[in-house]
């Protein structure tokens, strides 16, 4: 077992992670996009029930989990097109492709559409990845071609049976769906190139735009490379109104589930009433991404000090 002292991650690894940070720079460079630095830091956070912050009691201040929130406060500023390399911290269990601090690469583009920010998704990973340009699939789609099922039209009974084999009884929809998502479709996924999911269920992307055409589904995305979840990218949402409204929704979901509430980002609230420009953004596990272009198996490997180091 290696010494607690010296780092996990061999120091080859961590100057491949240097280089792809230089990468990561250049791209957005010769794309005209600026980068910003927020606070780790902040005073409210996006109440999500499946995931869980860091929170500091004595000052009551949180660990944010994405800069998404301050992120759009500079894009309500008139900052332009936009990315961040951070740390972010969630409180979630430690694994194979899992850290409670981990490191994000998030960017945000005004003007663009979901399927303008895909491409630009797209083209960055073939330069990081020499990887084949990506598919693009539907949410719905994919879970009739594994499952059977349609997530919108199936009954719940179905899903609830579906789940029950993972030993899981009288889960809500959102839960089975993201539970079947992860066990039995994403393993599939980006096997031969990257693999794009888009146009999620309404209910479980919180800080996106509805689908026009269908106002039950989404503008979100994500990304898989391997069957891992790589990104996880949004048509903005920009209503004011409507977003306290899901926030709300979703801090009454947390409530139902016996999860603690936490108060809601007013700054951030602010910044949509003063206007955020139309615009597409996307976050990028940038730890899970240097363990596919080093080839390793463990989160580990490409950490120099993951949590039980710390």
């Amino acid at each position: 077992m290696t010494p607690t002292w010296q780092p996990t991650a061999n120091l080859d690894t961590l100057r491949l992670r240097a280089t792809l940070y230089n990468q990561i720079r250049d791209f957005f460079k010769s794309h005209q996009v600026l980068e910003v630095e927020t606070p780790i830091l902040s005073a409210g956070c996006v109440p999500d029930p499946m995931i869980e912050p860091f929170h500091i009691d004595d000052k009551h201040w949180f660990l944010h989990t994405s800069p998404e929130l301050a992120m759009k406060r500079l894009l309500a500023a008139g900052s332009g097109a936009i990315f961040q390399i951070t740390k972010v911290f969630r409180e979630e269990e430690k694994g194979r492709w899992h850290n409670p601090e981990f490191t994000l690469l998030e960017w945000y583009q005004p003007g663009f559409s979901q399927d303008d920010l895909i491409q630009e998704v797209n083209e960055l990973l073939q330069i990081l990845l020499h990887c084949p340009p990506a598919e693009c699939l539907t949410y719905c789609g994919v879970f009739e071609k594994y499952t059977g099922l349609h997530p919108l039209h199936s009954p719940l009974s179905a899903f609830q049976d579906y789940a029950a084999k993972f030993g899981l009884q009288d889960l809500d929809r959102d839960t089975c769906l993201q539970l079947i998502l992860s066990h039995e479709i994403e393993p599939h996924l980006g096997q031969n190139c990257p693999t794009v999911i888009k146009d999620f269920p309404a209910t479980q992307a919180a800080l996106a735009r509805k689908c026009v055409d269908n106002p039950q589904l989404a503008e979100r995305f994500e990304v898989y490379v391997q069957g891992i979840e790589l990104a996880n990218g949004f048509y903005e949402l920009t209503d004011p109104v409507e977003q306290r409204q899901r926030f709300e929704q979703e801090l009454a979901k947390r409530q139902s589930l016996n999860l603690p509430t936490y108060p809601l980002d007013e700054r951030f609230l602010a910044a949509l009433a003063s206007g955020l420009p139309d615009c597409a953004g996307v976050a990028l596990g940038l730890d899970r991404l240097l363990m596919l272009i080093a080839d390793v198996s463990h989160i580990n490997e490409v950490l120099a000090f993951p949590v039980d180091y710390a």
